[in-house]
């Protein structure tokens, strides 16, 4: 008989000691840095500061418009194309970047129904179409206001529907600078001012966000619709140009020094 061996066994694969023992203390270390918190500032100040000016606004905008209606709908849309056309080529001679730029505006054609039915003959439904009806917009802009002006008393087949000046965006950013530069200066010298009069030397700025004025959505003014006998007199449009605010605020916070 032959003699027996004992089985081997083969040895179970276990982390090293060294790696568990670090792993160990890492996590006891990571809970008091994530929890631990800083002492709450002190002889820290909030200020603001602003400041604001006028400028004359130098963008005019006319909105041309006009409306047609009638049974077919492509007799409809004919004519509105053709009154726009027509006040197109009236408004292209006097065009120049900056100073007078056209465009179109809207152009919409919709029907019009008869009124619902009585519910006793047809439940309540509302009627066929009846006809249709459209419109079209020409708007004209710039810096030239007395070009504008005159444009719209040379227009015939468009009416005036509203105007309304407003601050173009290159006059709007070159006084921004001016006005921030004038908010900092007005941040700076309130720092100075508020760190005397608790006693401190000096202050360093902690944190600090300017923020300029938006500028205003346009509001277009109503104008009254001018006649025919009015648009054949070749009037020009009276127009007066307002003033536009242009500001910017400063809100921060500042560390008082000894």
């Amino acid at each position: 008989m032959l003699p027996t061996r004992p089985a081997t066994r083969l040895p179970i694969a276990r982390p090293p000691a060294l790696a568990s023992t670090l792993a160990a203390v890492l996590c006891a270390l990571a809970v008091p840095l994530h929890a631990q918190t800083l002492p709450p500032p002190q002889n820290v100040v909030t200020l603001s500061a602003s400041a604001t000016v006028e400028v004359p606004q130098d963008w005019l905008r006319v909105v041309f418009s006009t409306t047609r209606e009638g049974s077919d709908a492509a007799a409809v849309q004919s004519q509105l194309q053709q009154a726009l056309e027509a006040a197109l080529a009236e408004a292209r001679r006097s065009a120049k970047p900056g100073a007078l730029e056209v465009q179109t505006g809207n152009f919409s054609l919709y029907p019009r129904y008869a009124p619902p039915a009585p519910r006793g003959t047809n439940g309540g439904a509302p009627g066929g179409i009846t006809g249709w009806q459209g419109s079209a917009e020409m708007i004209v802009e710039g810096r030239d206001a007395p070009a504008i002006a005159a444009l719209a008393g040379r227009i015939r087949t468009l009416t005036i529907a509203r105007t309304g000046f407003l601050l173009s965006r290159e006059a709007r950013e070159k006084r921004e600078g001016e006005v921030e530069a004038e908010a900092i200066a007005r941040f700076r010298a309130r720092a100075d001012a508020v760190a005397r009069q608790f006693g401190f030397s000096g202050w360093t700025l902690r944190e600090v966000q300017v923020v300029g004025s938006e500028p205003p959505q346009y509001q277009p003014q109503p104008q009254m619709r001018m006649s025919a006998a009015m648009a054949s007199a070749d009037q020009a449009l009276p127009v007066e140009a307002g003033k536009a605010t242009v500001s910017a605020n400063v809100i921060g916070s500042v560390q008082l020094v000894k």
